[in-house]
């Protein structure tokens, strides 16, 4: 038997991905995908996202291709009371045969949460911990983590998780991450094997807000895309692309689907015009896999340097305590060996300018760089700072 085991459906027959749920992965050195009539084949991690809870396995045997693919619903059509089924394989029995156990119920109720789980990186503003969740009456115990939630027409609607039975105690029904279009696009980055990106506004609110009276700012981030677009201290947010904000996890949860770079309308009480903010990128606690890399430029990959800025929500020590986005692109990896790290760049520097263009985000950064040919230099420039208390800009060329 297993050490652990969980549950597992197949998104795409050619490619041998199968979906299920990151924290039944967190901690494991090899993995088995056991399959019916007696198949199975280990796996690979293809990519995983620990705020969503979600990860998408690569089989390795070839042969098995091509498996049969689960059909996706949709959970924002699902009402409550409609009758669902549940596939999955509580207590390991699907080690031995191949063959799930199934149950089923109705659906309880929407925009559930699940309690915090055992690991400190779960109470960061985990998904399941913003209201998305589906609760069914279905019974999901443990090892029922990544089986199917599925509707009368046999679509998947909801991968379900036992988290109800991990923070504590067997359950008489279970949760599920609803498959809507949120987390279609979460799953549709997992499944190219790369990184799930979260958007931020840089904003925080007075604590003790009537509900549904909208968010009272108290603070806007210096630099941040809040900043940028105008939003100050003393604003009151309505709305988020029609969504109305009436709680901080309507904000967190609103803000958080939408991918950086993106456009959120943003409606202000006492505003005559709704203003538009171009998103950054939050960062996210936790060991993310991927597959798929962004190329690399001589050696170097950068990303949002509003990425620096929020790690110090979650205790991380770094460049940015001072609390604000710096203009530029931040450095977050440089490979040993290469033409970056002979030139002395470090993780953490922030690059302003690609030969004395302005770079604000990775897509600028990546565009200025292609323009220069392999053969030509490149020239940076950059903001080092020491852990926040001082900096001095510099230039940098990479031949």
């Amino acid at each position: 038997m297993p050490e652990a085991s969980g549950s597992g459906v197949v998104i795409d027959g050619k490619e041998l991905l199968v979906l299920t749920t990151y924290h039944l992965l967190r901690d494991a050195t090899k993995i088995y995908v056991r399959l019916d009539r007696d198949r199975g084949s280990y796996a690979d991690i293809h990519a995983a996202d620990p705020r969503s809870d979600l990860a998408v396995l690569r089989l390795l045997d070839e042969k098995l291709r091509p498996l049969k693919e689960i059909k996706f619903g949709d959970a924002s059509a699902a009402r409550k009371g409609q009758i669902v089924a549940t596939v999955a394989n509580p207590y390991a029995p699907g080690f031995r045969d191949g063959s799930p156990s199934a149950s089923w119920g109705i659906i309880s109720n929407f925009r559930e949460r699940a309690a915090e789980g055992p690991v400190e990186e779960d109470k960061q503003r985990a998904l399941y911990l913003l209201a998305t969740l589906l609760q069914t009456d279905a019974p999901l115990n443990r090892g029922s983590s990544g089986g199917a939630l599925i509707n009368l027409k046999g679509e998947m609607i909801g991968l379900t998780t036992s988290r109800a039975a991990v923070a504590g105690g067997e359950t008489a029904g279970g949760l599920a991450v609803p498959i809507d279009a949120n987390f279609k696009r979460i799953i549709g980055r997992l499944r190219e094997g790369a990184e799930v990106e979260y958007g931020f506004l840089g904003v925080r609110w007075r604590p003790n807000a009537v509900r549904g009276q909208g968010l009272w700012l108290e603070h806007v981030v210096a630099g941040s895309p809040a900043d940028k677009a105008g939003l100050r201290i003393g604003d009151c947010l309505l709305s988020i692309n029609g969504v109305p904000v009436k709680d901080e996890s309507e904000l967190l949860l609103t803000i958080a689907m939408l991918p950086p770079g993106s456009e959120a309308r943003v409606v202000v009480r006492d505003r005559a015009q709704p203003i538009n903010v171009t998103l950054a990128k939050h960062y996210v606690p936790g060991k993310a896999i991927v597959s798929k890399k962004v190329p690399d430029v001589r050696g170097l990959r950068v990303d949002y340097a509003s990425v620096l800025c929020t790690q110090s929500e979650f205790g991380i020590q770094g460049p940015f305590q001072r609390r604000e986005v710096v203009q530029g692109v931040y450095v977050r990896e440089v490979q040993p060996g290469s033409r970056a790290a002979a030139a002395k760049l470090q993780v953490n520097d922030i690059i302003t300018h690609v030969n004395d263009q302005k770079v604000d985000n990775p897509g600028d950064f990546y565009r200025a760089a292609a323009r220069v040919s392999s053969n030509s230099p490149l020239e940076f420039m950059l903001i080092s700072f020491d852990w926040g208390r001082s900096y001095r800009s510099t230039k940098v060329v990479i031949p």
